[in-house]
């Protein structure tokens, strides 16, 4: 059986943000049971130099449809990042994965190495789309994801590792 970069990229990204849905409607739950904002939670960090847990997931998302646009040969959609409950961050993995399955196979043939240059702030990285999917792109939006859970789970949410991986 031949792997896809479509198979490796866009049905990734779903499964894994249908996890991180569930976690930040875990989140939400264990607000609510102790009677205090969910904000609360989205503006937690884990050390006072790294970004909040609202960010993190305007990250992941942005990681999950640049990525995946980059490799169709498409222009990323563009989201405001104004999100600052959980409810609203629930919104925003929805609106992501909306856009992930509007991307079909074909539009990945040849991506492997389609050149594709990502500006930084620290400046342009250039990869070929395989490379960029495996060391690049699937890793940063599992870090952004492990640090959400971290965050969630930091605050005493209850949640463990197979909320983290999914039940299949």
């Amino acid at each position: 059986m031949t792997l896809s970069m479509y198979d490796i990229s866009v049905p990734v990204f779903v499964r894994m943000l249908g996890n991180l849905r569930s976690l930040l409607e875990k989140g939400a739950t264990h607000a609510e049971s102790h009677t205090f904002d969910d904000a609360l939670l989205a503006d937690s960090r884990l050390f006072v130099d790294m970004l909040p847990l609202a960010r993190q997931v305007h990250i992941a998302s942005d990681a999950a449809k640049g990525a995946a646009a980059r490799l169709a040969g498409i222009e990323p959609p563009s989201f405001e990042d104004v999100e600052r409950s959980l409810t609203e961050l629930i919104a925003r993995v929805d609106k992501t994965v909306a856009f992930l399955q509007t991307l079909k196979p074909e539009q990945f043939e040849g991506s492997e190495t389609r050149p594709i240059s990502l500006k930084l702030r620290s400046g342009t990285l250039e990869f070929v789309g395989q490379s960029f999917l495996l060391d690049f792109a699937l890793p940063n939006f599992y870090f952004h994801i492990t640090t959400t859970y971290n965050i969630l789970r930091h605050n005493g949410v209850e949640i463990g590792k197979m909320d983290y991986l999914g039940r299949r």
